[in-house]
């Protein structure tokens, strides 16, 4: 949109209409813009919810069709504000030839501001879910990995430790705090021989588990029950190396008949040694 050239015409309601056209054709494409960022955004997170929720062994990440999304998305929202100063100015340069002002452009500014303020905040959703999805992504790949672990013949996982058995404990510990998950017991078998008069190398068993994970494990197998809550022991071998041991899941599928979509609520003891580990 361009400024009238001074004439000794003075603007028409039909310049009016007609700028007012132009603007509405701007407004469009904004929105056309918005809206196909937003598929195209939103398209890369759909893909990589759908690769989560069939537990895909390696979650592919879609980041920069989130990017590409964001920028068409500024890109329709820098048209609706542009769009509008145009017009603004334009209508202005036709009351200014008519000598007063028979032309308001309070509503095409309005709306011009309102839809790039929808879409600045589609922008700030996207963003803000992506942090979201990566988060549930990383889970998903943890327990994935925690179910791909390879389990020894006796049912058992090993996990070797970069820390001393205390350490290892008390991480354990901060991470069922920090996951809201119950310590229900944390038995200290090398302590109690101690008071017994007798020697062991440092060994600590943590009983932990939540009621909304356990219980529909329980429902669905009830003699899983024996192997509840979940336990992880933090021991040391002879060579003075810490370890971190605790039930295969795989393993108490095949011994309970647990259906697959419950072995995540299983899986999350692999999750906490493998972080305590580090």
């Amino acid at each position: 949109m361009h400024a009238p050239a001074k004439t000794g015409h003075h603007p028409e309601i039909s310049d009016y209409l007609a700028a007012e056209r132009t603007l509405l054709a701007w407004i469009r494409t904004g929105l056309a813009l918005m809206g196909f960022g937003f598929v195209v955004a939103r398209f890369g997170l759909f893909l990589q919810q759908l690769q989560i929720l069939q537990h895909a062994p390696a979650i592919q990440p879609y980041g920069l069709s989130l990017w590409f999304g964001t920028a068409l998305i500024g890109a329709g929202v820098l048209v609706n504000l542009l769009s509008g100063w145009s017009h603004v100015q334009l209508v202005r340069a036709f009351n200014r030839q008519q000598g007063h002002q028979p032309y308001s452009t309070a509503l095409a500014v309005f709306t011009c501001l309102f839809l790039a303020l929808v879409g600045l905040a589609m922008a700030i959703y996207l963003v803000t879910v992506r942090g979201s999805t990566n988060t549930q992504s990383q889970n998903s790949k943890e327990v994935s990995m925690a179910q791909a672990a390879p389990a020894s013949g006796r049912g058992m996982i090993d996990t070797p430790s970069n820390h001393s058995v205390d350490q290892t404990v008390e991480k354990l510990k901060a991470i069922l705090q920090a996951k809201g998950v119950t310590l229900f017991a944390l038995v200290d078998h090398s302590g109690e021989a101690e008071k017994a008069g007798m020697k062991m190398r440092p060994t600590k068993l943590l009983i932990f588990g939540s009621p909304k994970a356990g219980t529909p494990l329980m429902q669905a197998a009830p003699s899983v029950a024996i192997d509840l809550p979940l336990k992880l022991l933090v021991w040391q071998d002879a060579q003075g190396k810490a370890w971190i041991s605790y039930n295969s899941p795989d393993y108490l599928k095949e011994r309970h008949g647990l259906p697959q979509d419950l072995l995540q609520n299983i899986a999350v003891a692999a999750i906490f040694a493998a972080k305590a580990a580090e």
